[in-house]
């Protein structure tokens, strides 16, 4: 397995994806030319040279190098909100008194807002169901962490993922079945497809601006508030692990949480570490005495290289590390496009790792 950026080539498979990922995932919709130029977008934002954060959207695929077909996708929004409002529903809790009857009642409310415009945020991750393996979904879900540790410049110092809400079968949402009812005679699945196409002017139009009192709402919708879809809690217990929280804001359609995290408090970020590449034979240098205080990565590791365009992320447990330099094979070092004295950032995957996670990865389908 391999992570690279997306190409035109990946076209057709990413179709296949959106389709497969169904309604709510609304970061890939099956729409070809839609698709077509968020892959462009995608091409052109690593081939950017940034400063600060703008407009750049980043799409990797995971590739099966023997066979070519690709596992998944996951992504990075460089500034949300850049260029069209990030909408939540902030959960509050509003209190009414009357002093002179002594009265209290404390009631909870949604309200609109745009919270979150500038921060980065992670999203498009997907698992295609068939290729579940081990390791998979912690690469897809982890190399994110690394590439923005490698260029800190391009993203945002605080990071979000907005997690797929609760939906049945047939893209059936209780939440939105409520909104729905009460203000926007519009099904979920055709609310979701506009908001991935990009237009959301009927958010401005459509939907309440003003506080929603969850008292009132049915009981399915209340139920779903804050909640993640079934497919989904495996990512969310990964990035709970990374240290991301949720603080109260949801999705305006599906009810799903959104979290967040520091960039620089993110487990991974600060768990993994920057080395200088030495190409050989690991096994063949500690055999012949080189390095005598290195030792062998015998637990899975995630390496990348520290490039943009160029950029590649794999899992291997063949390197061995000595102070800050790391031995690769010169298999590996191709397969990275790396070379001798080439930087790179590993994060070892078990060691230290919170136990909850141990399990999750051949369980992730898809997440957010």
């Amino acid at each position: 397995m391999i992570i690279r950026p997306i190409t035109d080539k990946d076209l057709d498979v990413l179709f296949q994806i959106a389709e497969e990922s169904g309604p709510g995932f609304t970061s890939l919709m099956p729409n070809r030319d839609a698709l077509a130029r968020k892959i462009s977008h995608s091409i052109a934002s690593f081939e950017r040279k940034v400063i600060s954060p703008g407009d750049e959207h980043y799409l990797f695929v995971l590739e099966d190098e023997s066979t070519g077909d690709i596992l998944g996708t996951t992504g990075i929004e460089a500034n949300a909100g850049h260029t069209r409002p990030l909408y939540h529903f902030r959960r509050n809790t509003v209190t009414h008194h009357s002093r002179d009857l002594d009265l209290r009642r404390s009631v909870e409310t949604l309200t609109r807002c745009n919270h979150y415009t500038g921060y980065s945020e992670i999203c498009s991750l997907y698992l295609r169901p068939e290729f579940r393996q081990a390791n998979a979904g912690k690469l897809l879900s982890r190399v994110r962490f690394l590439f923005m540790a490698l260029h800190p410049e391009r993203f945002s110092h605080k990071i979000i993922a907005e997690m797929r809400g609760v939906s049945d079968t047939s893209g059936q949402s209780p939440f939105w079945n409520w909104l729905n009812t009460h203000f926007v005679d519009m099904e979920f699945g055709q609310a979701t497809h506009l908001v991935g196409s990009g237009y959301t002017d009927f958010i401005d139009e459509l939907m309440p601006s003003h506080p929603l009192y969850t008292c009132l709402m049915s009981p399915q919708a209340r139920a779903v508030l804050s909640e993640v879809h079934s497919h989904t809690r495996p990512a969310l217990r990964i990035l709970e692990a990374e240290g991301f929280q949720h603080k109260g804001f949801i999705d305006l359609f599906d009810a799903g949480p959104t979290v967040e995290c520091a960039l620089a408090d993110i487990r991974s970020v600060r768990v993994s570490s920057e080395c200088r590449v030495r190409v050989a034979e690991p096994y063949s240098s500690m055999r012949s005495g080189y390095g005598c205080t290195s030792h062998i990565q015998n637990e899975p590791t995630l390496i990348t290289n520290a490039g943009v365009a160029d950029f590649r992320a794999t899992i291997t447990s063949e390197v061995s590390e000595q102070s800050d330099t790391l031995t690769i094979s010169p298999a590996l070092a191709k397969k990275l496009r790396l070379e001798n004295g080439n930087l790179s950032r590993i994060l070892p995957l078990i060691q230290g790792a919170p136990a909850q996670t141990q399990n999750t990865a051949t369980e992730l389908s898809y997440a957010y």
